[in-house]
């Protein structure tokens, strides 16, 4: 079953004066199953940064749907967008995202908080959430406390603790270093493993070589994917490299 459906998305960008108009995306169409890990690669500004904002609600397309798990984000009333994302969907960033002034378990309550739940309930969701994911011990520490790794795993319990429908990464290992994004990746990977439905924008060939489909996306338009079936970690990373090669070389046709 389909969590999410991208059919027929653009998005075109005016000048302030309308005089230029620069088409980020054009007719993009893909779906991502329940319990599917994907991650979308291409080079800057091929509009994956663009197609991120429109799936998290953020930006609004100029033509197309984006429907997660059966609703229509169009449809959704500007004044509950924000509700609507905070309900549906979780975010983790390149730059942690996290409050300095806060310890992990408050940043982590965070989305909770403002969904009104109660402390008990809270406590309820994270106890879990966070011994499954290894971060029990660094609760009561502040951000600037912990290792760059510890704070990303830090904001993927935030991202989780809502239970969302979708978990959506922008570049998530690129503010970290080699042994962090490993241990990050097995994270994602064990998330993805726990029925969590994951999407993750990356330049990084070794964070896509962990997902189960890589999409390619180029000038704008979903250009080529792969995937996993049998393929182990290894094999899926050559097969990655190879096709970038073919996409950047201009030796791949769609």
């Amino acid at each position: 079953m389909s969590i999410l459906e991208v059919k027929g998305l653009g998005k075109v960008y005016s000048s302030r004066f309308g005089g230029n108009k620069v088409e980020a995306l054009k007719n993009v169409n893909f779906s991502v199953e329940a319990g599917e890990y994907v991650a979308i690669m291409g080079e800057s500004g091929s509009g994956k940064t663009t197609l991120l904002n429109i799936l998290a609600a953020l930006d609004k397309p100029t033509a197309g749907t984006v429907i997660l798990d059966g609703k229509n984000l169009k449809e959704v009333k500007e004044s509950l967008v924000a509700t609507f994302r905070r309900d549906n969907l979780g975010f983790v960033f390149q730059d942690f995202n996290l409050l300095d002034t806060f310890t992990l378990e408050d940043n982590i309550y965070l989305p909770l908080v403002l969904a009104g739940k109660s402390y008990k309930e809270m406590r309820e969701c994270l106890i879990p959430i966070a011994g499954k994911l290894g971060i029990s011990e660094l609760l009561k520490k502040y951000p600037y406390e912990v290792s760059g790794g510890q704070k990303q795993r830090a904001a993927v319990v935030r991202a989780m603790i809502t239970n969302p429908k979708l978990i959506l990464a922008d570049e998530p290992t690129g503010a970290l270093d080699s042994r962090s994004t490993d241990e990050l990746l097995r994270l994602f990977a064990e998330v993805n493993r726990m029925g969590q439905t994951i999407l993750m924008v990356t330049h990084s060939v070794k964070a896509a070589s962990v997902s189960s489909r890589v999409l390619f996306i180029k000038d704008g338009e979903v250009f080529h994917q792969i995937y996993r079936g049998g393929d182990t970690d290894e094999q899926l990373y050559q097969k990655i490299n190879d096709t970038l090669t073919l996409l950047a070389t201009g030796g791949m046709k769609k």
